[in-house]
């Protein structure tokens, strides 16, 4: 077997512009600026300005001094009507920035309201009423979000707080129902934020524990997703623009809630139990509802909700049986190496929470949508409604994941739901035992997902030796359970012993190649040692023997380290399932060589410390490219696209390297078999 090695480019574009050390770019302007936690905030809200509320850049100016009582104070942003020059009395909107706060003891910050936070919005007050056009407010740290709608009457001005700003379109009083307000596309950052506010707002104020609180915060966005797949009535997750401050329009929000609630664990029994409840007070719930309701999941992108729900996700759910998740930037890797199709069926046999399943998702989504002409930004209504039913189809008969946790099942099959608005085939079990085995899951497994019907398997496994399987009767399921010994030809052959224990990473091997069908592929995530130990050189013996090699990607420390909480040295390893007649052929000498692709990752993006890498020149400074955004959005009625182009750091990140290259050696190199 020829080896052919994947040669890093360490060049650097020599037409990039650069950035030099603590500089980022002004979403605004374009412009250079010192980076600090504020500016930092700032970038956030300018990003969402544009991408969610639909408000040019070009009418918005930073650091905009207002007249205040005879002084000159600074707005932040200062955001201006449409077509006008950028003067004081043509000021709409305003905001106040501030850094964010670090977390709490208990991790989590506790979020205030209005009025716990009324020193800090006294300055944005001040300003919002020496701007006399300026209709809304906006102070923020990041975490804290407080809205204000400026209310003159002949004698004085008042600030209403209110949920939300409205697009940059609109006002609150555009719609003549509440539950028809429009909702958007969420900007990735800005969902990431909402996910963080609902789950430290009940973990922060209402005192729930972590686990609990995110099962909480699990109900609604399970209540979301139902009310955004009813086909015709009103919508009824949704919160109006002052309710969620008013006694009576909290409890509204909660009659209109519990029975949506009631409907989801009715239609999802496999999913709920049937007595789950919505714990939440009044309060609580419909800050949360509030947050989630003005986000459209249908539309937003799979990528940036699935990154979302990891986030929240990772901070509860972490196992003690060798079970951590995997690196984005690993997953996202291993699918677009594996490049899963709409007409074949996915597998993840530990499927945690279901990452590699939602990044198999996203892939089919983008290639759909490629067909169907749509863009960055695109909006066509039509287009996407089909692209959406393609999804939904292909996960309602092709998407496949199990896991013995019976909590990250349903972790999973919420996080798919979300990311598809349908019902992946989800089953409770242990794989090693399958087909047999105890769980829940195990019968429904076996008439839908049975060994040997898999044309793409993607997981990383439980893996250590600290956590062997021993069980004789899960053992004797396995070839690579038994004791092994070399011949006189350099091979080996089992002795037909069973060991005592056997680290359940090699027997996922052999049972994820059991799962799929002659000629299907997988990506393994393996401890570094299965590929080279002298000792395991058995394992290697076997798997050449049973399936083509197709890739090796070795990984760095770091990438489990930060996201994982994990210190070990890990790769990926690409098979594809030979046919009975090629292992014969093996067996007979009869195979020849065929290249192999392999490639060492050496940057992922980010240090030990989870710190951000950017690519630099030889002379320290940061590079830049320029990157086009385009939104396409509805004002006065008429769809308008807007483009945008700015330039941004390039992250210093090898795996979209190593998958564009891959893509390139499969284009020059046919797969090996027939």
């Amino acid at each position: 077997m020829k080896r052919q090695a994947m040669a890093k480019s360490k060049k650097t574009p020599k037409t990039a512009d650069a950035l030099g050390e603590g500089m980022l770019l002004d979403y605004i302007s374009g412009a250079p600026k010192k980076e600090n936690a504020k500016e930092l905030v700032r970038q956030r809200i300018a990003r969402a300005l544009f991408h969610e509320y639909a408000i040019s850049v070009e009418d918005m100016e930073a650091d905009f001094a207002i007249k205040v009582d005879g002084r000159r104070k600074r707005a932040d942003i200062a955001i201006f009507k449409p077509g006008t020059e950028h003067a004081e009395e043509d000021i709409c909107r305003v905001v106040i920035c501030r850094p964010e706060p670090k977390n709490g003891k208990k991790g989590a910050t506790k979020m205030r309201d209005h009025e716990q936070a009324e020193n800090d919005l006294a300055e944005l007050k001040a300003l919002m009423a020496s701007a006399e056009q300026c209709q809304y407010g906006l102070w923020t740290n990041g975490l804290d979000f407080f809205f204000l709608q400026r209310k003159a009457t002949r004698f004085d001005v008042k600030f209403q707080p209110l949920g939300d700003w409205p697009m940059g379109d609109e006002t609150p009083g555009t719609r003549d129902v509440a539950s028809d307000i429009r909702m958007r596309r969420a900007d990735p950052e800005m969902l990431r934020i909402a996910f963080r506010r609902c789950h430290n707002f009940i973990h922060g104020n209402e005192g729930m524990q972590k686990d609990k609180a995110f099962w909480q915060f699990l109900y609604l966005i399970f209540s979301k997703m139902h009310d955004e797949q009813r086909n015709g009535g009103d919508r009824r997750f949704w919160v109006g623009p002052t309710e969620q401050f008013d006694p009576a329009g909290r409890k509204a929000i909660r009659q209109r809630i519990l029975p949506l609630f009631e409907e989801v664990k009715k239609e999802h029994r496999t999913v709920f139990r049937g007595n789950e409840e919505i714990t939440l007070s009044d309060r609580a719930l419909a800050f949360m509802v509030s947050e989630l309701s003005k986000y459209d999941m249908t539309r937003t992108d799979i990528d940036a909700k699935g990154a979302a729900y990891q986030e929240i996700v990772g901070t509860n759910l972490r196992g003690d049986r060798g079970q951590y998740f995997t690196p984005r930037g690993a997953i996202k890797l291993m699918v677009e190496m594996m490049a899963p199709k709409p007409t074949e069926r996915v597998l993840d046999p530990a499927c945690g929470t279901g990452g590699f399943l939602v990044a198999a998702l996203a892939h089919i989504q983008h290639g759909l949508q490629d067909e169907a002409g749509l863009g960055n930004g695109q909006e066509d209504q039509k287009a996407l409604k089909v692209v959406q039913k393609k999804l939904s189809d292909f996960t309602l008969k092709s998407l496949f994941g199990c896991d013995f946790d019976q909590d990250l099942v349903r972790t999973a099959q919420m996080n798919v739901l979300m990311a598809s608005n349908a019902m992946g085939n989800f089953a409770h079990l242990n794989s090693l035992e399958f087909p047999s085995g105890h769980l829940d899951g195990v019968a429904e497994a076996k008439k839908k997902a049975q060994l040997g019907t898999m044309d793409v398997v993607l997981t990383n496994p439980p893996f250590g030796s600290d956590i062997p399987i021993t069980d004789p009767h899960i053992l004797r399921q396995f070839e690579l359970a038994q004791i092994w010994e070399r011949t006189d030809e350099s091979s080996f052959r089992s002795t037909g012993r069973l060991q005592g224990s056997v680290a359940p990473e090699v027997l996922f091997i052999e049972r994820c190649i059991q799962w799929l069908k002659p000629g299907g592929r997988m990506a393994i995530v393996l401890p570094d040692g299965i590929l080279g130990n002298p000792g395991d050189e058995y394992i290697r013996a076997w798997i050449l023997r049973h399936a083509y090699v197709l890739a090796s990607v070795d990984l760095p420390v770091e990438a489990f380290i930060v996201e994982a909480n994990v210190n070990i040295l890990t790769g990926l390893l690409f098979l594809k399932k030979k046919t009975e007649k090629e292992i014969s052929a093996v067996d007979l000498g009869g195979q020849r060589d065929y290249p192999v692709f392999m490639a060492v990752a050496e940057k992922v993006g980010f240090d030990r410390r989870g710190n951000t890498l950017h690519k630099r020149h030889p002379d320290g400074e940061e590079i830049l490219e320029t990157v086009k955004f385009e939104e396409r959005i509805k004002i006065g009625g008429k769809c308008v696209t807007r483009t945008l182009e700015r330039k941004q750091k390039v992250v210093d990140d090898d795996l979209p390297l190593i998958a564009k290259t891959y893509s390139e050696f499969r284009a020059k190199t046919k797969e090996p078999g027939p």
